[in-house]
């Protein structure tokens, strides 16, 4: 299947719809950085937003506090998480692992 062509107005429309929505994570990665959100909180909210959704796991798990690299990746492991698995493409029994491994649960 070929990719469409979009006229000019389509990819700037494109274009600012992608910008608005890596804002929109990187506010929300910064809010649990600084802990305005806590864990259950923040993964509450990204299961509900569409454009938080595509975050991945990984990604929300490094912004936590204390929380880098090979501990995320630990974590991901022992919890059975695909490395590339999205927020909003986690089980139920995922999350509630997610909750209880951080005491939110």
């Amino acid at each position: 299947m070929p990719i469409p062509k979009l006229t000019s107005e389509q990819l700037a429309s494109a274009r600012h719809s992608a910008t608005l929505a890596r804002r929109a994570r990187a506010d929300f990665k910064d809010q649990v950085k600084t802990g305005k959100l806590r864990f259950a909180q923040a993964l509450e909210k990204a299961t509900a937003d569409d454009v938080l959704g595509h975050l991945r796991v990984v990604d929300l798990l490094k912004c936590v506090p204390r929380i880098g690299d090979k501990r995320a990746e630990r974590i991901m492991e022992r919890l059975e998480i695909a490395p590339n698995r999205r927020v909003r493409g986690l089980g139920r029994l995922q999350i509630a692992a997610l909750l209880e491994e951080f005491g939110d649960g």
